[in-house]
């Protein structure tokens, strides 16, 4: 293929939407495109202090930072999610007004709505790139089609169903996942999935194995080509000279033994509930391996010297590691991928959007692990005594539930290496994609 072909990647300015598009740069670069990979001054920064070395074809240019830092922008989440969908359009078009040579094609970030309408009004082919589960935008596509709550102010329906009576393709979730969407944000997200019906093709960084039922579907709904293509790790690339330290302690714990815990690097739970999180991993003298960014003195506090909390780490090659044998997870859907892809059981503890669907999905659908936010009491917490309880039932290698878990989380760990390796469904996916949309 020419090395000369041109596309424009746009992520979304979010670590969950960004990582996954340079993933699938990268990609595209060792197929022989030329990448131009368009962020603001601010993350163009954090990109080169977390990222490795780039390949010459990828080209970074940036726009002015005209949406509010990435530093605590979970304060006010709202106002980050409006400036991007008002702020970023124009100074993005202006990138364009001086971008040589014009591109074959654009790849945007689907909550960029207006990306397709800048591409539709230049004429140049954009791909719209979904980073979360193809059920999920299945369930903003056809959101209209699912009973409102009766009273939204209430936590629990009177009548709880599967979502699949509305959606067939969609299958494990419940209503009572949906009504967690039901935020300020939501019209904007479903404005979002109706313009990327006027796209030209969608990519999903989910893989057909995990979801073919609804990828099939959207096939037909969308009329025109989907492409999943993960699941959309970086599975290539060597773990990161500051993980040396974090892996050295690993390899002296006993197999199976350690559980990861990390919560996500933008909202995470209340302080009442971490307390309850720390007290109740103290309490089952599991080892653990926790990344607190906030909350380190605190973990230590209540925790003591029975596990390893840092601030970060590659997550990746943690999960990895043999001596890892769970993770406690907030569910976002990159930490869903890289913990089907290595394998690895999962305790769910969703905090917001897709990641309530995405615990539903990795304990009911997918089978590998327990859902913790079904284990809430009154008020939404979730008691240090319940947490203790499930955490020695997932690091118990004796008990017969858990290693019919362990057993599915590696039987996907291998389908999830299958699909990306040569010959796998996404590896044809992505060659499928670059041959009809950008040759």
């Amino acid at each position: 293929m020419a090395r000369s072909c041109h596309v424009v990647a746009i992520p979304y300015p979010g670590r969950g939407h960004v990582n996954p598009m340079m993933v699938l740069s990268r990609q595209l670069i060792a197929c022989g495109i030329h990448v131009t990979f368009v962020v603001t001054e601010e993350w163009l920064g954090l990109i080169n202090s977390a990222h490795p070395p780039h390949p010459p074809e990828l080209n970074f240019m940036t726009i002015p930072n005209c949406i509010p830092s990435e530093h605590g922008r979970g304060k006010d989440h709202m106002g980050f999610i409006k400036a991007v969908y008002t702020k970023m359009a124009e100074p993005v078009e202006k990138l364009f007004d001086r971008l040589e040579p014009v591109p074959e094609a654009i790849i945007a970030d689907t909550y960029l709505p207006w990306a397709v309408e800048l591409a539709n009004r230049r004429g140049i082919p954009i791909c719209s790139l979904f980073t979360m589960s193809a059920a999920f935008f299945s369930v903003l596509l056809h959101f209209k089609r699912i009973p409102p709550p009766e009273n939204p102010h209430l936590p629990v329906r009177e009548k709880d169903e599967l979502v699949e009576k509305y959606i067939p393709s969609v299958r494990s979730i419940k209503l009572s996942d949906v009504d967690t969407m039901y935020v300020a944000s939501l019209e904007l997200a479903l404005q979002a999935a109706s313009t990327a019906r006027k796209a030209q093709c969608m990519l999903f960084t989910s893989f057909y194995e995990l979801e073919s039922c609804v990828i099939d579907s959207l096939r037909k709904d969308l009329n025109y080509p989907v492409y999943p293509i993960g699941p959309s790790v970086p599975h290539m690339l060597p773990p990161k000279a500051e993980s040396r330290d974090h892996l050295t302690w690993l390899d002296s714990q006993p197999k199976n033994s350690v559980l990861y815990i990390s919560l996500g690097s933008f909202l995470s739970v209340s302080q009442s509930q971490f307390e309850e999180i720390a007290m109740g991993i103290h309490a089952s003298k599991v080892k653990f391996f926790w990344v607190a960014r906030e909350n380190l003195s605190l973990v230590q506090e209540y925790c003591g010297d029975s596990g390893l909390v840092v601030p970060w780490c590659d997550q990746l090659n943690v999960l990895r590691h043999p001596s890892v044998g769970g993770f406690l997870t907030h569910c976002g859907f990159n930490s869903t991928l890289e913990t089907l892809f290595t394998g690895v059981p999962v305790l769910a503890l969703p905090i917001f959007w897709d990641q309530v669907s995405n615990g539903r999905l990795l304990a009911y659908e997918w089978k590998i692990g327990f859902n913790l936010r079904d284990k809430r009491r009154k008020g939404g917490i979730l008691s240090r005594e319940d947490i203790k309880i499930v955490v020695e039932k997932l690091m118990d290698l004796e008990n017969t539930e858990t290693n019919e878990i362990r057993e599915r989380a590696l039987n996907w760990g291998r389908t999830a290496y299958i699909a990306v390796q040569e010959g796998g469904s996404s590896f044809v996916s992505i060659r499928n994609f670059i041959g009809d949309f950008i040759n």
